[in-house]
């Protein structure tokens, strides 16, 4: 199998992942200046493919929004493929280096923590789960 196609069906697979589960998938800058003006709480999901991070990054993303409290909005974007909108992203992370995956916690377009590839590495998606869902609770209403 070629290489480049091999990795076409990785990148589609990661991102169906995090669609199917919710999040809106934003791929240029503009699209996410347009998402920070939103009012409320919004979770960021910097999809990745990279290997046991990716891997327990999206289900913990699938399966942490099942909760009695969550953010208003939920997006993501894709580091390494949608770069215009990662580095975007990333502008609103202000003292957060880039990590990837990642998931970024804003409220009214500020940023209010990050958990990093170093929180979810070598974590189990459940472990991540419950650190997404304790971000929750300090900052988000019940639904």
């Amino acid at each position: 199998m070629d290489f480049n196609v091999f990795m076409n069906d990785v990148v589609n697979a990661a991102r169906e992942d995090v669609r199917e589960a919710g999040y809106e998938e934003l791929t240029s800058a503009e699209s996410v200046d347009e998402a920070m003006k939103r009012d409320g709480s919004t979770l960021i999901m910097v999809n990745s493919t990279c290997g046991c991070a990716g891997g327990i990054a999206r289900p913990a993303a699938a399966n942490a929004i099942h909760y009695d409290k969550r953010p208003d909005h939920l997006v993501t974007v894709f580091a390494g493929q949608d770069r215009d909108a990662t580095e975007k992203a990333r502008e609103y992370f202000e003292g957060y280096p880039p990590s990837s995956p990642s998931f970024a916690f804003m409220k009214d377009g500020e940023i209010v923590t990050m958990l990093e590839r170093s929180d979810i590495e070598g974590y189990s998606a459940m472990d991540v789960v419950g650190k997404l869902q304790k971000v929750f609770d300090d900052n988000c209403e019940e639904v």
